[in-house]
C-alpha cells in the first residue's frame, strides 16, 4: 500500500511540475511587406520620354523648314 501511495505522489509531483507554467498563447509577429511603387516612377519616365520625343520632332521639323528656305 505504501508503494502505491509513493507512486501516486511521485506521479502527481511529476505532472504538476510539467504544467507549472500554465498555457500562454504564442506571440506571432507580422512580417512586414515592402511594395515597390513602380507606377508613379514609370509615369514620370514616360512623361520625360514624351517630352524628349516632342522636342526631337520640333527640332526635326524646324531644321527641315530651314533647308527648304536655303534651296
Amino acid at each position: 500500500m505504501k508503494k502505491v501511495i509513493y507512486a501516486a505522489t511521485l506521479a502527481l509531483a511529476t505532472v504538476s511540475a510539467a504544467h507549472a507554467g500554465g498555457y500562454s498563447e504564442p506571440v506571432i509577429e507580422e512580417i512586414p511587406v515592402i511594395e515597390e511603387s513602380g507606377s508613379s516612377g514609370s509615369l514620370g519616365g514616360n512623361a520625360l520620354l514624351l517630352l524628349l520625343g516632342v522636342a526631337a520632332l520640333a527640332v526635326a521639323l524646324n531644321s527641315s523648314d530651314d533647308t527648304a528656305d536655303e534651296l
